[in-house]
């Protein structure tokens, strides 16, 4: 008997909408769920391949507790109330010891992160914190200090916009269905991509016009982009007086920041950003300047991201077809919404965060996000106190966090790792405990309101039993949560239970659900008034360029550029990005996908490579202040003489994955643990290289 399922993809961070096939108890076909636009079917490779997940007999099978010292990969196979009375048992000592500040927990935020806050808030912690942190904490940062929203509530009109420029956001290889089907409708009617990065990727090679900029110049680029814009009033003159506070400030800072200064920083002749700012004029303001996904490059990283910020609104495509918008949530149709977890009486953390967030060290940070590079220094100097438990939740913070060799430092100062994975991460490995999660495909998840111009609610459904003795996250915290005397913040017992509270205030039933995935609560897609309609969270109720948040807190709103010193002869900056076959650090050992992209390799620059006496294909090592690796090169024409780049989340050293065993480079062994002190994020392009060619009786 054959049946069809709507659920929610998780092979990356995106949940595309799927259908399911399934034929006498097995999954025999994935698609994109057919009922949703700009899905209509589609999938991409990552997706494809989720099915070899859930049959992949390199998955953890079944709870463990380790038996060796970390990293042996010797384990005790044990039942689940076996697992979870073990940690329950640990934690208790640990807290009773060190306070409930000693826990922390670090995930991929997901479906169930308003569980696992509440979870950490019952037991008295602050030290909540995810993998955006990672990615895009600083463009959190530059949205709120321009907007008062968080960047999550920021979309993109791709399909109507009639020119779009795109600063390393490589969005034909770290795809989205939805987005990538909206850009390619918008290209065939007629609009413009411009792309800037100093490696020619799939989207360079798209675009109709590519920019090979200077690593690390972008904020130039901006600011002479600014320069022309407000010269020659090319701006949107009626969405400046009413929606922008600070207009004349930054006339004023820009002003030194000409073409030409721009042309000697950046690489890009002076003429391309003059023309490229009449351009944007000229469709305003059916444009965007893309903000990007992930904001993690430079140590001004908040900054250039402000600057993109500060472009769309001076082309007045804020809330404007064809650029951008700020989602509409059920509450703007009317619906009280979602009914969150994370309410009741919670005893009140004494402390302060360990990283510093929204208090003494990244004062205007989210803290919903936290500042994830800054765990393994904490635990170290045990500044402000000592961490000894740590859960890790389908997060790997030992190839996600720079500088690996520190991280792993700071695990063997802890007294309980505890892995909740679908993989035998690198974390996972060298964890006291792992509680296998069942795959998307195995379990039913909390809903996903997802915010946009028509508000939608989506669920993930169970397709088949799970393969292996394995259990939903929801599941595993609430067996923690009731060993743990907290279990009373988590009033249900079955997913069913936990649906019914959710969607109480939505009008929706389980049912309307199942039918084709999702529910959609406007049939027209909502835009505020330009003129009166707009509701901007900051304090003027206006676009603050003379940011309140930043000013208060001991920020320039507009601080002068700092030149990016050219690297001696002999160094490199490194890069590290993406390709359409893998995401970040869990899909390397897929069959299906490490079979199309086995092990990264080094981009270096002909030149450059020929300097070194390196040829295509050779062995060769890469090195840094933090360590080094041996990755095989690929010498081109295509990346700019003074970066090198490979792909992230290759190097893997867990041999219970056999086919990603020990294959390609890990970049966070290279990468200098080093932050944006303003939006907090990682600047993993900070890191200066060496590449030399490896002798061949050294292979």
């Amino acid at each position: 008997m054959k049946k069809e399922i709507y659920s929610l993809c998780f092979m990356c961070t995106i949940r595309c909408p799927i259908q399911v096939t399934v034929e006498n108890g097995k999954i025999v076909w994935l698609q994109g769920n057919p009922h949703v636009p700009g899905i209509e079917g589609a999938m991409c490779a990552k997706g494809s391949a989720g099915l070899t997940m859930q049959n992949d007999s390199e998955r953890p099978p079944y709870p463990m507790i380790r038996i060796g010292h970390r990293g042996s990969g010797q384990w005790k196979p044990v039942t689940w109330e076996e697992a979870l009375d073990f940690v329950a048992q640990k934690l208790k000592g640990i807290i009773k010891q060190y306070g409930p500040q000693s826990v922390a927990w670090g995930e991929r935020a997901n479906l169930i992160t308003d569980l696992s806050k509440t979870f950490m808030k019952a037991l008295g912690s602050p030290n909540h914190f995810t993998h955006d942190s990672l990615c895009k904490g600083s463009l959190n940062t530059a949205f709120r200090s321009l907007t008062g929203y968080p960047d999550t509530r920021i979309g993109l009109d791709y399909k109507n916009t009639r020119h779009i420029v795109l600063y390393g956001r490589n969005i034909f290889e770290s795809l989205e269905i939805k987005p990538v089907n909206q850009l390619l409708e918008a290209l065939e009617k007629g609009a413009r991509m411009t792309y800037l990065d100093p490696r020619v990727t799939v989207t360079a090679a798209k675009a109709h016009r590519y920019l090979q900029i200077r690593p690390g110049t972008d904020l130039a680029f901006n600011y002479a982009l600014m320069h022309v814009i407000l010269k020659e009033n090319l701006y949107d003159r009626d969405f400046v007086n009413r929606w922008i506070s600070g207009f004349k400030e930054l006339r004023i800072f820009v002003e030194p920041y000409t073409p030409g200064w721009a042309e000697k920083e950046t690489g890009i002749p002076a003429q391309e950003i003059i023309n490229l700012a009449r351009e944007m004029g000229a469709v305003k303001p059916a444009c965007i300047f893309h903000f990007g996904y992930r904001a993690s490059h430079h140590i001004h990283e908040c900054y250039f991201r402000r600057s993109i910020i500060i472009l769309n609104a001076l082309m007045g495509s804020i809330e404007a077809k064809g650029g951008l918008f700020i989602k509409k949530g059920l509450r703007d149709v009317g619906v009280k919404g979602v009914r969150r977890f994370a309410k009741g009486d919670f005893p009140k953390s004494q402390t302060e965060r360990f990283d510093g967030a929204g208090d003494k060290k990244f004062p205007i940070v989210d803290t919903g996000n936290g500042v994830a590079q800054m765990f393994p220094m904490a635990v170290l100097k045990e500044d402000p106190y000592p961490i000894k438990a740590f859960f890790c939740y389908r997060f790997e913070p030992l190839h996600s966090i720079p500088d690996q060799n520190l991280t792993k430092k700071a695990f063997e100062k802890l007294d309980l790792i505890v892995a909740i994975d679908v993989n035998y991460s690198e974390t996972a490995w060298n964890a006291d405990v792992i509680l296998p999660e069942s795959t998307y495909l195995e379990r039913t998840d909390p809903v996903q309101v997802v915010q946009g111009l028509k508000p939608q609610i989506f669920l993930r459904q169970q397709a088949v039993p799970p393969r292996y003795d394995s259990k939903p996250g929801w599941e595993i915290l609430k067996g923690l949560a009731d060993r743990l005397g907290i279990g009373g913040h988590f009033p249900y017992h079955s997913i069913e239970e936990l649906l019914e509270i959710q969607l109480k205030d939505t009008r929706v039933q389980i049912e309307d659900l199942e039918k084709k995935g999702f529910v959609v609560f406007s049939d027209k897609e909502i835009f505020w008034d330009r003129k009166e309609g707009i509701e901007f969270k900051t304090p003027s109720g206006k676009i603050e360029l003379v940011s309140s948040l930043l000013e208060e807190n001991g920020f320039p709103s507009f601080p002068p550029y700092e030149p990016v010193l050219t690297p001696s002869e002999g160094f490199f900056r490194l890069t590290v990005g993406r390709c359409a076959i893998h995401t970040h650090v869990s899909t390397e050992n897929n069959p299906y996908l490490n079979e199309l992209v086995p092990e990264n390799r080094l981009w270096i620059n002909t030149e450059a490579a020929q300097g070194l006496g390196i040829q295509d294909r050779d062995l060769v090592e890469v090195a840094s202040s933090q360590g080094k690796e041996r990755i095989m090169a690929l010498v081109t024409d295509f990346i700019h003489p003074e970066a090198v780049f490979m792909l992230h989340g290759f190097g893997r050293r867990v041999p219970a994955q056999t086919r990603c065993w020990n294959r390609g480079a890990c970049d966070a062994v290279l990468q200098e643990n080093i932050s944006d002190p303003v939006g907090g994020s990682p600047a993993l392009h900070h890191t200066l290289v060496t590449v030399s060619p490896v002798k061949k009786d050294k292979y």
